[in-house]
């Protein structure tokens, strides 16, 4: 496994990370998430190597990950990271490149391994295209293809679907996550966009104040909210009777002590989520249709035994 003991680092003299540790298992997939300059990015790249420790060590299995002062060249072979600026050569195919580091010695298994990559990445059509005039998104799913390639034991993915809109990113994600665990590949993705976790994730942790705040399942974390930060990756949420309450837990009634007016109604597709005074507090809740700035209404917190 992939086991993380009392690491710390610093770029200046401010931490970033101080003495972080987790375990990851084979064929797990584990999303670190966190605010921006929480840590996430530079965590990856200690896992790769490509920073020396201030503190602590890396292992995966028997191999200790080390930085440049041990190698001089970064990296390991069992080991792939996709960066958010992904570097490609302009000036050949997609095909080309997802097979670059792939063996001529084996033409038939080469051109099969380069036809499921571009399967999974949905770029099959594009295969003879010019990397140069790719999009950005599309440009991803190849850094993506090339990453996993030559079959890694554990991948590291740095928001690895930032750039694909949403048309195609959720099949995307289905298909690469499904390809990881069919293929027992070790994935580790730092994300903020929690469709990244859900259903996909074994695991995550949180990072805050240069350390790990919650690490646990993304269900006993979204059903069991410790902290403000860890409910705001899930969606809205509310601070009642120093409770945390998730807007769809707010549901209207006839009568309740919770006395709410209506500030403003957005459309959500399904929903509307509504904004509204409780007190002199800004609550949002959950509702099937559009409610009128100024009404009155009830509200009560639904099964709350089943979050907290």
């Amino acid at each position: 496994m992939l086991n993380v003991k009392n690491l710390s680092f610093s770029y200046t003299k401010t931490p970033i990370l101080k003495d972080v540790s987790f375990t990851v298992a084979p064929g797990e997939n584990l999303a670190i998430i966190g605010e921006s300059g929480s840590g996430k990015s530079t965590l990856l790249k200690l896992l790769y190597g490509a920073y020396d420790l201030d503190f602590g060590n890396i292992h995966w299995k028997d191999d200790e990950i080390l930085g440049p002062k041990y190698n001089l060249v970064v990296g390991y072979p069992f080991m792939k990271y996709v960066a958010q600026e992904f570097d490609l050569m302009p000036f050949i195919s997609v095909e080309e490149t997802i097979g670059k580091f792939l063996s001529n010695f084996f033409p038939k298994e080469k051109k099969e391994r380069t036809a499921e990559l571009l399967e999974v990445v949905e770029l099959t059509n594009f295969s003879k295209t010019k990397v140069k005039t790719l999009s950005g998104g599309q440009k991803q799913r190849v850094a993506l293809a090339r990453a996993l390639a030559k079959q890694p034991e554990i991948i590291l993915l740095d928001e690895p679907f930032s750039h694909i809109d949403n048309f195609q990113k959720r099949s995307l994600r289905r298909n690469v996550f499904k390809y990881l665990k069919d293929k027992h590949v070790t994935c580790i993705v730092a994300t903020h966009d929690r469709d990244d976790v859900l259903g996909f994730a074994d695991r995550m942790i949180l990072l805050n104040n240069q350390n790990i705040e919650a690490n646990g399942t993304p269900e006993v974390l979204y059903r069991n909210p410790k902290t403000p930060l860890i409910a705001s990756f899930f969606g809205e949420y509310n601070m009642i009777n120093e409770k945390i309450i998730y807007a769809h837990q707010l549901k209207i009634v006839e009568v309740s002590e919770f006395k709410a007016t209506v500030i403003k109604s957005f459309f959500k597709g399904h929903f509307y989520s509504i904004e509204a005074w409780l007190g002199s507090e800004k609550i949002f809740f959950e509702h099937p249709v559009q409610l009128e700035k100024g009404e009155v209404v009830f509200l009560k917190i639904d099964d709350l035994s089943r979050y907290n």
